[in-house]
């Protein structure tokens, strides 16, 4: 088992496939690929000329393992990607939480580093700066792009380590599709659905709600969750559409703290929204939009006692937050090759924060404090000759506290006979201190600087046996700054910044349609650090063989996980282990489907977060129907 690692590099060396699919144009050797990605860019573009590396994952590989959550699947599915999970269902904040979510080895509890967007808009809490992992159902993605490596040129602070972002169902020709489903397994576990989709000449719209609960495998882990979401859009014009989204979340999370010190009591009831508006336009030669946006939630939190002699809380944690912005971009065709994209975004976002006696209802504040900031960015991208493109770009950014910064980025895409790509990339990611981390509790630090990141990258493509096999490889460094880290001072702890840290490493995957139906997919990271990180494993491997038939599904993975940090310091502890999954679904009537899951078979014993012991041997069943 040792050696497995070094064994899964040796195969999978030079072996990789970036789960994109392409728009062929007239300029271009002929890929026989539809589909274009936005996360790159502000629009729609053909990733093939694109310095970076956009990984998507699709509808069906969500729904395919079953999952409520997208995050489970996209650690399976991106090399370099690791989210921490506790249990079955359900990740919580503060205390004892999970869904950190890291790439390359940036990111972490709390996902300060990585930005989470919804449609291309940010999704995090206002006052600590993080996503809440909790509301990234796999109800409402059509489909999910991961940028790997700084995307701050578009998206500014929390883009550092890299950018996730969900796309919502969008209907592309007329329809009525809805769609229901419900599972049911260990632990008590319940997951049950709704999904409508519409899209009748000018008019679209997509809605959806979601309940899912668990007992947990663990006392005081019980988890519930009510989700829904809705969007609209109608074309006024061949050229202009009027688009609003929402989604809110309500859930309920216990705590059950560490096997060694487990609490009573650490119970969350948060309740999260996001609200949007865009108008877009889309001409031959130009293409932008307009959006204007809110988010905001309140937590409301016992942060509970020892199960052990401890002593009840006599006050509650308390705090609402709130993002506002807006942004506009427009990307105009200058001359034949060219794409060259302005924009603008403005923020606001803050909170309040307070506690409040059980007994009496009287409170005391903690903090009230609001911060903006503005940018405005431009990214000039040419194809050069049919087999070369460039980008440059570069954003200037200012912050009401931490000041001025500008972020750069340049790369370019050699497109080389035999469906061959090629490219090299570098770019600065960046992220601003939270309130949390300047004003909140004993080590806040008023005086902190930004943190800042360089990543150097260069990747392989290439597409063969007629497309069938497509496979390449990643390599890349990157060299961050000022990290935001707690440290004693003078006998206190304060948020400092530490100073360097340095990581590189390898990211390989493969995807192979053997024959008809038959799909075997492979990636694999390896990462060294400077510095080592919590929830960042030095080897990460995924295989899976799925098979689809009209009638029925099946399919298979192995994860292996090795040199995972629990802890860190003098004498850190790393965990190693084998998970391996199973699901099956047969088509009954029309498109009803039964369907099953079977995660950790070998029923390992692990950890990803220290003192969170993971379930052994879970089992989930239920039915789909679609109409």
């Amino acid at each position: 088992m040792k050696q497995l690692p070094f064994l899964s590099c040796f195969l999978c060396c030079s072996i990789s496939i970036a789960a994109t699919t392409v728009e062929t144009t007239d300029t271009l050797p002929n890929i026989e690929l539809q589909e274009v990605v936005a996360t790159g860019t502000r629009n729609a573009a053909d990733p093939r000329l694109l310095p970076m590396t956009v990984s998507v994952v699709s509808e069906e590989q969500l729904h395919e393992r079953c999952e409520t959550n997208i995050l489970p699947t996209l650690t399976a599915e991106i090399p370099g990607l690791f989210v921490t999970q506790r249990g079955m269902m359900g990740y919580g904040v503060s205390t004892g939480g999970a869904g950190g979510i890291k790439v390359r080895g940036i990111g972490g509890s709390p996902n300060t580093d990585m930005l989470v967007l919804i449609d291309g808009l940010p999704q995090y809490a206002g006052l600590y700066g993080h996503p809440i992992a909790d509301n990234y159902q796999t109800l409402l993605a059509e489909r999910v792009e991961v940028i790997r490596g700084p995307a701050s040129l578009f998206y500014g602070s929390n883009a550092m380590g890299g950018v996730l972002n969900i796309v919502t169902h969008q209907p592309g020709q007329d329809t009525v599709l809805t769609g229901l489903h419900l599972q049911g397994g260990s632990c008590y576990t319940l997951d049950a659905g709704i999904t409508n989709q519409v899209k009748h000449g000018k008019f679209s719209s997509a809605v959806g709600f979601n309940y899912t609960r668990t007992d947990g495998h663990r006392p005081n882990m019980n988890f519930d969750e009510y989700n829904g979401f809705a969007r609209i859009g109608y074309d006024f014009t061949e050229h202009w559409r009027l688009a609003a989204m929402g989604n809110a979340a309500y859930f309920n999370s216990s705590n059950p703290g560490t096997v060694e010190a487990p609490l009573e009591d650490n119970d969350m009831h948060i309740l999260r929204g996001t609200a949007s508006l865009s108008a877009e336009n889309n001409y031959d030669r130009t293409s932008g939009a307009v959006r204007i946006y809110y988010s905001g939630g309140h937590h409301k939190i016992n942060d509970g006692y020892a199960a052990n002699g401890g002593t009840p809380r006599t006050a509650l944690y308390h705090h609402t937050d709130f993002m506002a912005g807006v942004s506009l971009y427009q990307s105009v065709s200058f001359f034949h090759g060219n794409r060259t994209t302005f924009g603008f975004d403005y923020q606001h976002f803050g909170g309040h924060a307070w506690n409040e006696t059980i007994a009496d209802k009287s409170t005391s504040n903690i903090i009230r404090k609001a911060q903006y900031e503005l940018a405005g960015y431009a990214d000039f991208r040419q194809e050069v000759v049919a087999w070369f493109a460039l980008d440059a770009g570069i954003r200037f950014d200012w912050h009401s506290e931490a000041g001025f910064n500008y972020i750069p980025q340049g790369g370019f895409s050699f497109l080389l006979p035999h469906n061959t790509e090629l490219k090299a990339f570098v770019s600065k990611g960046f992220r601003n201190p939270t309130i949390r981390e300047l004003y909140m509790y004993t080590p806040a630090n008023p005086d902190l600087k930004a943190q800042s990141l360089w990543n150097y990258e260069v990747s392989y493509r290439q597409y063969l046996l007629q497309h069938r096999l497509r496979i390449g490889a990643n390599l890349f460094y990157l060299h961050a700054g000022n990290m935001i880290a707690t440290q004693m001072v003078d006998g206190k702890p304060m948020n400092v910044n530490t100073g360097e840290m340095r990581n590189c490493g390898v990211e390989t995957e493969l995807s192979y349609n053997i024959v008809q139906g038959l799909y075997l997919n492979a990636n694999y990271s390896f990462l060294h650090m400077s510095n080592p990180q919590l929830a960042a494993p030095e080897h990460k491997l995924n295989i899976s063989l799925q098979y689809r038939h009209q009638r029925f599904r099946l399919g298979t993975d192995v994860q292996y996980i090795n040199g995972l940090y629990l802890t860190t310091g003098e004498s850190p502890e790393k965990e190693n282990y084998v998970l391996w999954n199973a699901h099956a679904a047969v088509r009954i009537w029309h498109e009803l489907w039964a369907n099953i899951k079977a995660d950790n078979l070998l029923a390992q014993e692990y950890e990803i977060n220290k003192g969170f012991p993971m379930p052994r041997t879970t089992l989930m069943g239920g039915l789909n129907f679609n109409f």
